[in-house]
């Protein structure tokens, strides 16, 4: 029996029947149709709906397995890439070892972007892509959870209630991730913290590191070694300009005027689309040492990891600029005052602040 079945990626003999079904699910090409002509009046809708299906039908023919979907998807993020950013800069990479299962954890800025910038330079590079952790609370809509295991993603159940399904469902991820690594010696993507440093302070959550460690407690296997076994190599992504950096803001403005925040349904797709085609600037993505010292318990690890991904963490000229002018000073980047000329009045200083605090974190370090 498979017990993973539920949370792992699609396997190579499920490819095409999960494409067959998706490019028959109205839900599916109606959000492609959305996505693609935006500007296009309603009354075109159906007919662009048929062209879509069609065209899709003749793609998904020639894709018979995951490699084959992945070629697809790198197709699209060489177009992405040419059209939102100015430049891709990755670092590190070459420590990295082929035929190797790393546990890569990262600092989380974009739902998507993240783990696909990580795919994409593993992928230039000859290295094997990722299996993504994505939360449930983003697979809402069937056609996404479809799409998310098409290209390699596997699901971190937070929905679920009660202590002992909790347990459960963490026990099942933490047995996924360690067979992964240990025995298919596979990647895996996983952000350091349950959703996206808003704020642009990076810090690594505990409790994925207990959730990392349960597997092989079980096995008695002690704290230092479990961790060795994992080949957990720290990531840092640092974006010059955030797609979503307004929408972010908005929702922290909220929650520090009002005390809450509530997410629109369909709120996190809308960011997943904003982060793919939004302006990026230049991006880079730095990869840190694998943690092969001995960490005695999940906290010595949280302070390694936090000294990697801020260490590493590339300074961009937004960074520099926006500490500038919370300081009363002029930014000197025309660039970045002609974008904060165009951002809400109310959000500004918030807006300011989550570009800053990368720079401010790493100087209060000493990094």
């Amino acid at each position: 029996m498979d017990q993973f079945h539920d949370i792992r990626p699609y396997n190579d003999d499920e490819v095409a029947g999960v494409l067959q079904n998706l490019v028959n699910t109205p839900d599916f090409i109606d959000t492609i149709v959305g996505f693609k002509f935006t500007k296009w009046p309603q009354w075109t809708r159906g007919f662009l709906a048929m062209v879509v299906k069609h065209v899709l039908q003749k793609e998904v023919r020639k894709i018979n397995d995951v490699h084959a979907f992945q070629t697809q998807v790198a197709d699209y993020m060489e177009r992405m890439i040419k059209t939102t950013t100015s430049n891709v800069e990755y670092r590190g990479i070459e420590k990295l070892a082929k035929n190797e299962g790393y546990l890569f954890l990262s600092n989380h800025r974009d739902i998507a972007m993240d783990p696909a910038f990580v795919n994409y330079g593993l992928y230039l590079n000859g290295l094997d892509t990722v299996r993504i952790a994505i939360g449930d609370n983003l697979l809402r809509r069937p056609f996404v959870s479809d799409l998310m295991r098409l290209n390699k993603s596997f699901i971190v159940k937070r929905s679920v209630n009660g202590v002992r399904e909790m347990m459960a469902a963490f026990g099942q991820l933490s047995d996924y991730i360690t067979h992964s690594l240990t025995q298919e010696h596979c990647n895996i993507w996983i952000a350091q913290k349950e959703g996206r440093a808003k704020d642009g302070l990076d810090q690594t959550d505990p409790a994925i590191i207990k959730m990392f460690y349960m597997s092989q407690k079980k096995q008695k296997v002690a704290f230092p070694d479990a961790m060795q076994n994992l080949k957990i190599v720290p990531v840092s992504i640092s974006y010059e300009y955030d797609p979503c950096a307004f929408d972010k803001a908005r929702e922290l403005h909220e929650k520090s005027t009002t005390g809450s925040y509530q997410k629109a349904e369909f709120e996190d797709i809308d960011s997943i689309r904003k982060g793919i085609v939004g302006r990026k600037g230049k991006v880079i993505v730095t990869f840190g040492d694998v943690i092969d010292h001995n960490c005695a318990t999940p906290d010595e690890m949280v302070a390694e990891v936090d000294r990697q991904i801020i260490g590493s963490y590339a300074i961009q000229s937004t960074n520099s600029a926006a500490q500038k002018v919370l300081n009363g000073e002029p930014s000197g980047d025309s660039v970045f005052d002609e974008y904060m000329a165009t951002c809400p009045a109310e959000l500004r200083e918030t807006v300011l602040r989550m570009y800053a605090n990368p720079l401010i974190q790493k100087q209060e370090r000493g990094l």
